[in-house]
């Protein structure tokens, strides 16, 4: 049974949070927010990154098409920062590392080509910089590169990025036992290293306004500070690390509240899951008696 907690004023930024409504059901696990047909991969001061297969394109604020790049695969995210937008992408055959397609570096100006670089998923740094990470065959690694595509600073860590005062990382290591954490990166490639974690793989997390993270994991709500304090918000399905791979999470934040799932797959019926779903109550500042 779900039982609601808070962090107290020190460790986890102070919040609170209780569960106001929950449901049971079939359903289907949650694998990131899906984006629709159209839906721009980035925006940026009035100009749009789109992408499809075989291209990348840039339109304008009227949709005006100012470029068009083509590439070696389907895009499926982009970052823009100061001229320059990293766009990744998965390949349209399956090969040694999966989907995986190449990252591509472009001029925001006209979309030429600066370099072509190896990654999964990325993050914005001022600049024209950006991380770049891939997971997998003994990779577990974030590299940093410039506006130029020149390789800057690496790390031995991999996961979600948080970007803000400093770089956090939500590690998805996909091991058991997992080793992964929320870790800060720090320059010269050092790791400061947080909260250990449960589960291998967690969701994507949420950022709130105060710098917190939100952390499902393995069924237990945790919050993590700027500083790497954490603090359990809520038990809200614990579930045993051997049982980790059995269970994918979603977080999704609407105001004040914050809507929780965990699909359990049905072990009597291959294929099929069993969702569970918590709506919660969040309220931030410390504990008052």
């Amino acid at each position: 049974m779900a039982r609601s907690g808070q962090s107290g004023g020190g460790a986890g930024g102070g919040w609170r949070a209780s569960v106001v409504e929950y449901r049971r059901g079939a359903g289907r696990p949650a694998y990131g927010a899906s984006r629709a047909a159209g839906q721009p991969l980035a925006q940026r001061d009035g100009l749009s990154v789109l992408g499809g297969p075989g291209e990348v394109r840039c339109v304008d604020s009227s949709g005006r098409v100012l470029w068009t790049a083509a590439c070696a695969g389907v895009p499926n995210a982009a970052h823009v920062s100061g001229g320059r937008v990293l766009v990744t992408t998965d390949s349209f055959d399956y090969t040694p590392w999966g989907h995986l397609g190449p990252a591509l570096l472009l001029d925001l100006a006209d979309g030429a080509p600066i370099a072509e670089l190896r990654g999964a998923s990325g993050a914005v740094l001022s600049g024209g910089r950006f991380f770049l990470g891939l997971e997998g065959y003994d990779v577990f690694d974030t590299w940093e590169y410039d506006r130029d595509g020149a390789l800057v600073d690496s790390w031995r860590s991999y996961g979600h990025y948080v970007t803000g005062t400093g770089i956090r990382v939500v590690e998805t290591d996909r091991s058991l036992p997992t080793r992964s954490r929320v870790v800060r990166l720090l320059p010269g490639g050092a790791v400061e290293r947080g909260p250990s974690l449960t589960d291998p793989l967690c969701p994507e997390p949420v950022v709130l306004a105060d710098g917190t993270i939100l952390v499902l994991d393995a069924g237990v709500l945790r919050a993590v500070d700027r500083r790497l304090g954490d603090a359990v918000l809520a038990d809200l399905l614990p579930v045993d690390p051997d049982r980790a791979r059995r269970y994918r999470g979603g977080l999704r934040r609407s105001g004040d509240r914050l809507t929780v799932t965990l699909a359990e797959e049905d072990r009597d019926r291959p294929g099929k899951h069993v969702l569970h779903t918590w709506t919660l109550a969040l309220r931030p500042g410390p504990v008052t008696v």
